[in-house]
């Protein structure tokens, strides 16, 4: 079920039995020479997507935009400061609780926001306490590759040039869900370097076509499609054992 595609008396339909809600994030960045700006954003999208189709799920709009500074050397990337970030996030769960919203779970797709993302829960937990707030509101972080037997597929699939940034999974997924955007290019090296991640000028001066490690051009739309369909198998199951959590008396 997705929250945008639906009416407001379908969401209070939605409440009477689940008051669980799934919302994608990411970021809009660079992805290299041939993955799409919007990858980050894209891919818990299409696996949460995929899963609302035969799981009883709720999945809200996807949070777009994240921390991505780093990454501002490279023309099309937006990025959110981490105190605007933070203030965004809490008001889209202090939205979603107003309304009965007990369980508030993240499906990630930027390693970039997670700490920011972290710092959110804790100022909505600390807000929570010191409002005396009844117990059982929760929020989770989890990131899409670190579902269940998602990284050993792309193991599997990638033995070596799987990389940090703009690898071959998530490349993967995108042309699964986007095939006519498809990108090609002639990558040299064929892996890239890796090191560490600064600001935005020295990163591009690093990684100059803005890959980490990564050989993208080992990606597929079949290999996507296992990688999603895996991915969606376990969201259904975790958001099913964070809903099924019960706060301690």
């Amino acid at each position: 079920m997705l929250l945008h595609l639906s009416t407001w008396q379908e969401i209070e339909d939605y409440l009477a039995r689940s008051r669980t809600v799934v919302i994608p994030i990411g970021s809009n960045e660079q992805h290299g020479p041939t993955g799409l700006l919007g990858t980050d954003w894209m891919c818990p999208e299409i696996i949460a997507n995929a899963a609302q189709k035969t799981g009883d799920l709720l999945v809200a709009p996807t949070f777009n935009i994240g921390m991505a500074q780093h990454h501002l050397g490279f023309p099309g990337t937006i990025a959110l400061r981490p105190s605007t970030f933070m203030a965004a996030i809490g008001d889209w769960c202090k939205s979603l609780a107003y309304h009965g919203f007990e369980k508030i779970y993240f499906l990630n797709g930027h390693g970039g926001n997670v700490a920011t993302i972290e710092a959110a829960f804790s100022e909505l937990y600390a807000e929570a306490s010191y409002a005396g707030r009844p117990r059982g509101f929760a929020c989770k972080l989890k990131n899409w590759w670190e579902l269940k037997g998602v990284m050993a597929i792309a193991q599997r699939q990638f033995p070596t040039g799987h990389g940090s940034h703009a690898t071959p999974s998530e490349i993967a997924v995108t042309q699964w869900a986007y095939p006519d955007a498809i990108k090609s290019a002639n990558y040299a090296p064929q892996v890239a370097p890796t090191g560490p991640i600064r600001e935005a000028l020295d990163f591009r001066a690093r990684y100059a076509d803005g890959r980490m490690g990564s050989d993208p051009g080992q990606a597929t739309p079949e290999k996507g499609g296992e990688l999603v369909a895996q991915a969606a198998a376990s969201l259904i199951a975790d958001v099913a054992e964070f809903s099924a959590e019960v706060a301690p008396a």
